[in-house]
């Protein structure tokens, strides 16, 4: 019987290990740096550069995209519905957004999240 619980921990272990977000990314050599601020990326967008800000939406200004400022520049940004957090979100809510650059010929580039959760 103590078997039979003791599979079935491990195999919840590894459900719940599964369904975390995979935010690991190779940093040795040659490796494209995290941007960490807004103006680094307008400074210099890379398709598909992965980011981590901290800010705020300021608003919404269409179905799925934001402006998001890290209180000194804005980027516009997508974020599907599925990727809030359970909680309600405003202008005044500090977010961490996890995703990457989208950039578009002759667009202006955009962050495209994979991850958002509210940060204290």
């Amino acid at each position: 019987m103590q078997k039979t619980s003791f599979l079935a921990a491990i195999a919840a272990s590894a459900t719940l290990l599964a369904a975390q977000p995979a935010l690991a990314q190779y940093t040795g050599p040659g490796a494209q740096g995290v941007a960490v601020s807004v103006q680094d990326i307008l400074d210099n967008p890379v398709d598909d550069q992965r980011v981590i800000l901290r800010g705020h939406l300021v608003r919404q200004v269409s179905d799925d995209k934001y402006l998001f400022s890290d209180g000194q520049k804005e980027i516009r940004v997508e974020i599907d519905r599925k990727r809030f957090p359970a909680q309600s979100i405003d202008e005044k809510t500090r977010v961490e957004i996890v995703g990457e650059v989208e950039k578009d010929f002759l667009e202006s580039p955009e962050i495209d999240v994979e991850v958002m959760r509210v940060v204290e």
